[in-house]
This record gives structure tokens, sequence and C-alpha cells, in this order.
């Protein structure tokens, strides 16, 4: 374990001086600052961030209903595997689709992923029965795990360095706003609807936002970085013509620099557990497995445990909704301290203030008790979960960036599956074990974070696979 954060520096043969006249892509992109394109090409990533949150969180607020609809008793297998059904899905769709992205570039799977999740789960709406319905959240959750590994690699390649941390920070914050929708249409569904019905139209709103997010991306380049590590230099130089005319800044003039040394082919997968990248990939697929088993864990199994302490179904929508609230200054937060302390200090103060806020569950007496407590991990949790897509997004070279993201998405889809197991000591009256539990887990993702030895604020991303 280092003692100091070491600086993210590229090989020297990536990262050699240009001749007199030519541009490196990452200058390029510091001249053209910041402006109107990088505001949009947020505001579309979020959007789809947005649509993602109220994707996963969707069959936990449909549940009722479909077990209503199919006859379901509590417990029964169908309902068991539908809960499960979108994460194992994103399990199978982040490595997939982020392996795509760096064999075949981010754009087009930037479309196919968010079309392919309008289409499925337009497709659960109609499900005649629990079985299609658990098959159609899984292919949801394929095409899901795809848009959120692809979506932070896009944005990290297209925003100059000294801001990129904060846009990065930000584009995760839109999952507070699809938590909020998805909480609020649940609530206003269930006033108006018999649950029978009312699931089925949740489901179908839920994809709406998939279809918006598919017309506004068609107008979003690939990166012009992914470009120049395939040799498309009028491509990439047409990408960066892009981002000029939006931001209103000329385009330097001279020929783009190459980075030397990348090869004539993608890197396979596997070189992300070469030398160079190894200790950071197990150690990231590590925090964010920690991370997703400790917030899942809990919140997942939060309306239930609420429900224990006589909180109507209502009530525990409407505390849904309260909690998202709580996340947005936790994401406001570290999207400031993400560039004045740095992303692993950022990390580190939001993991432990998880790690203890979980035990303010020991306090809790009363219903206002455990909000408070719930709304305190919301927090912290949802602060350090968007530090983490920024550091994530910025430690991965170019051409195998989508690929990393996609390996420690799964990762944490993982955690995601297997937390029902901690949540339900959470259910079954071992309050202090499944704290434990979770509370340890954030104290162990943030011993990765530190071991990583790594700092990427105000450093270039590497661009070949030996950064």
């Amino acid at each position: 374990m280092t003692e100091r954060p070491t600086r993210l520096q590229l090989p020297d043969d990536v990262q050699a001086a240009p001749t007199p006249g030519t541009l490196t892509v990452d200058g390029v992109i510091e001249a053209l600052g910041v402006g109107p394109f990088q505001i949009r090409l947020l505001l579309i990533c979020g959007l789809t961030f947005a649509a993602d949150a109220m994707e996963v969180l969707l069959m936990g607020f449909a549940l009722p209903g479909v077990n209503a609809t199919f006859g379901l008793p509590p417990g029964a297998l169908g309902a068991t595997m539908l809960l499960s059904a979108t994460f194992a899905g994103m399990l199978i769709g982040a490595p997939f689709w982020g392996r795509q992205a760096d064999l075949h570039g981010r754009r087009p799977v930037f479309l196919f992923t968010v079309l392919a999740g309008v289409i499925f789960g337009l497709v659960g709406a109609m499900a005649p029965n629990i079985w299609v319905l658990v098959i159609a959240r899984v292919l949801a959750g394929f095409a899901i795990g795809g848009t959120m590994a692809v979506d932070y690699a896009l944005m990290a390649e297209f925003v100059p360095r000294r801001v990129r941390g904060r846009f990065l920070v930000l584009t995760e914050g839109f999952w507070a706003i699809g938590t909020l929708l998805i909480g609020a249409l649940a609530y206003l569904l269930g006033q108006l609807l018999p649950p029978q019905e009312g699931w089925r139209v949740l489901v179908v709103i839920a994809a709406l936002p998939g279809v918006i997010g598919l017309l506004v991306r068609t107008g979003v380049p690939d990166s012009p970085r992914w470009l120049l590590t395939r040799g498309r230099l009028p491509e990439a130089r047409a990408a960066l013509a892009r981002v000029a005319q939006l931001n209103g800044r000329p385009l330097p003039p001279g020929p783009l620099l190459v980075p030397r040394h990348v090869p004539a082919r993608p890197p396979r997968w596997a070189a992300l557990l070469a030398p160079r990248l190894r200790d950071r990939t197990l150690l990231l697929s590590l925090t964010w497995f920690g991370m997703s088993l400790g917030y899942y864990g809990i919140f997942s199994w939060l309306p239930t445990h609420l429900r224990t302490q006589g909180v109507d179904l209502g009530e525990a929508y409407r505390t849904t909704m309260l909690l998202a609230l709580a996340q947005v200054p936790g994401y406001l937060l570290a999207s400031l301290l993400v560039e004045w302390v740095g992303r692993r200090a950022t990390l580190l103060a939001f993991m432990l203030a998880s790690a203890a806020g979980a035990y303010l569950f020991l306090l809790s007496d009363s219903p206002a008790w455990s909000l408070l407590a719930s709304g305190a991990l919301s927090f912290s949790l949802l602060g350090a979960w968007g530090a983490l897509y920024a550091f994530a997004a910025e430690v991965f070279p170019t051409t195998l960036r989508a690929s990393g993201m996609g390996t420690v998405s799964a990762a944490a889809r993982l955690g995601s599956l297997v937390s029902p197991v901690a949540g339900g000591l959470l259910l079954s009256g071992n309050l202090e074990q499944a704290l434990t539990v979770f509370a340890a887990s954030f104290i162990i993702s943030a011993g990765c974070v530190w071991a990583t030895g790594l700092e990427p604020r105000g450093q270039p991303i590497p661009e070949g696979e030996q950064g």
C-alpha cells in the first residue's frame, strides 16, 4: 500500500512530444475548453443515467402489482427472480458492451444499448406471465449494463481535465433524478389505478426517457480519442470540429498526433490483467463489489424494513423520494471535492462516512429515526458512487476504458445479486450482523481505493493499455 497517491502518467512511448505543427487530442480538447458541447453531452448522458435508475429500481415498485396480476404468493420463486433479473442482465451486459465499445466505437454501442433497453422494457409491460417478464427484465438489464459502462467512457474522453471529475460526478448525479421520478410515478399510479393495471403503466412510462435519449444521442460524435487509437484521423478531426463548432471556438490547425505503439488491433480483454493494469482492475472490482453489496443490501430492503415498523406502502414510496433528495447534496459536494482535494481523498471520506452511517440504524427505535439514518446514508453513499464512477473512468486507458468500466460494473452487479442475503439479516432481526457486513464492505472498499495509489486529478487520461 502506497503512502502517497501517484500521478497517473503514460509511458514515454505514448506521450512522446509532438513534432512542430502537430496536435495531441488532449491538447485540442483542452484548447476547446468547456462549453455547450460538454453541457449538452452531460444532459444527454445524464438523461440516460436517470432512465437507467428508473429501470434498475422499477421492479421493487412494480412487484406488488405483479404479484396481484399473476397470483403469486409472498416469496414465490418468480417474484424473487424478478427482483434479481435486471441485475443478472447487467452482470453480463456491462462487460460485453464495454468490450464492444472498445472494439467498434463508443457511438454505435451508445445508440444500440438504449434502443434495446426501450424495446425489452416495453416487452415486459406486455408480459402474459411472470416468466416472460423475468426474461424481458434480464434482457433489459443486459442493455442497461452497456449504457452505464459506455456513457462514462465517452464523457471522460470529451471533457477537459480541469473539470472532468466534476462532470463525471454530475452525470452520476442524475441517478437521484431517476429515483425521484420512479418513486413519484409509483406513488401517483398507486393512487389512480389498481395494482394489476398500475404496474404495466409504470413499466411503459419508465421506458419513455430511453426513447428521448435515443433521439438526442444521434447528434453525438464518436470519441476522438478512440478514433485516433484506431488510426481514423479524419473522423477524429471531424469529431473535434463538432466540439469546436458548438463551443464557438476555432479548431487549432495542424495534423493530429497518433499515440505511438498503440496496437493495430484492439488489445484483448486480458490486457486488463497485464502487470501494468492488473492491480487497478482487481482493486477497483473489489471496490465496486463492496459498495454495491452495502448499498443494495440496505436500500433494496429498506421499504420492507419500514413496513415492519408500521409504515404503509404509500409512505414507503414517499420515503424513497425523500432519500433521493438526500442524494442530491451528496453528489454536489462530491463534484466539488473531487476537484478541490482529489478523487482518492473524496472517496475515502465518503466511504468511511458511509460505514459510520450504517450503524445509525442501531439507534433506530422509530420510523422517523430510520428515515434520518437512511437520509445520512443516501448522502454519503451516493457521494461515494459519484466519485467512484469518475475515478474508474479516468484510470483505465482509452483502448480499454469501456472494457474496464464494464468489468468493474459487472463486479458491482455481482454485489447487488449477493446483497439480498445480507439484506435478509436485516429483516430477520439480526440487525447488528447485517450492519456489520455493510459497514465492513464500505471500509474494505475504501482500503482498496487507497491501495491503488492513484490520483487522476489534473492528469491526462491514459491512451494506450500500458498506461
